[in-house]
């Protein structure tokens, strides 16, 4: 283990070559190349050179077996050194000053984890507007691109992400970390990809997840969930 300060930032991957190299070197830039800091690739199986380019440029990358954010995001955490953690997103950076942020946040007697506001790289007013409502504190506008930082005995308390969970794992963990310690939204704005809004249309995939949402709430089963967004979705992550 490292210090108490030591951050472990957990990057799932799965055919992510086109992007991992530019974020794992913005992050060394960021300060992550220093010592108390590691980057961690959790690579699910693919048929692309992410694990390739992620190592050239300088992330530790761990094979995963299964495949799915929140079985990726475990194994990872599992393999961590540091005694916070930082999940992210391959497509999303964080603000240049996260470390400091991140630390401070989750100082002795501060929060037990937490998430930065969103951003979207395109200037959609839709997508503008819901990034808007990320700075809000219900569950319900949280979205994993966010991000999440944690203390590790916070995570580990919380019993870390569900890996049965395929669909809204972001979401779940959220309410068994506030049980161990305070959540806070910090102003700061991560941002993330649109990619997937604009292949798939701004209204119709915000639609589409508000209806996942429904049926998750609803009660519906992670294989159906699945379904719906494999048929609905145009993507090869889930």
């Amino acid at each position: 283990m490292l210090t108490a300060d030591s951050i472990s930032i957990i990057i799932p991957t799965y055919q992510e070559a086109a992007c991992i190299g530019q974020l794992v070197e913005y992050l060394q830039q960021a300060g992550a190349a220093e010592n108390g800091v590691e980057i961690i690739v959790a690579d699910a199986p693919g048929t692309d050179a992410t694990a390739a380019v992620a190592a050239a440029a300088g992330a530790r990358v761990i094979q995963c077996t299964e495949r799915g954010r929140a079985a990726q995001m475990n194994h990872g955490a599992a393999q961590a050194q540091g005694q916070l953690l930082y999940f992210l997103h391959a497509d999303t950076l964080p603000p240049k000053r996260f470390l400091t942020t991140i630390r401070a946040a989750l100082r002795p007697g501060g929060y037990g984890s937490g998430c930065f506001r969103l951003q979207f790289d395109h200037p959609h007013w839709f997508l503008r507007l819901s990034a808007w409502f990320t700075r809000f504190p219900a569950e319900i506008v949280r979205f994993g691109d966010q991000s999440l930082f944690v203390r590790r005995e916070v995570f580990e308390q919380a019993g870390g992400f569900r890996p049965d969970m395929v669909i809204l794992e972001d979401q779940e963990i959220i309410a068994r970390l506030r049980r161990h310690g305070r959540f806070v939204v910090l102003p700061e704005a991560v941002v993330t990809s649109a990619r997937k809004y604009l292949d798939n249309g701004v209204f119709r995939l915000q639609g589409i997840f508000l209806l996942l949402c429904v049926l998750y709430r609803l009660g519906l089963g992670q294989t159906q969930l699945r379904q719906t967004y494999r048929t609905l979705v145009r993507q090869d992550k889930i």
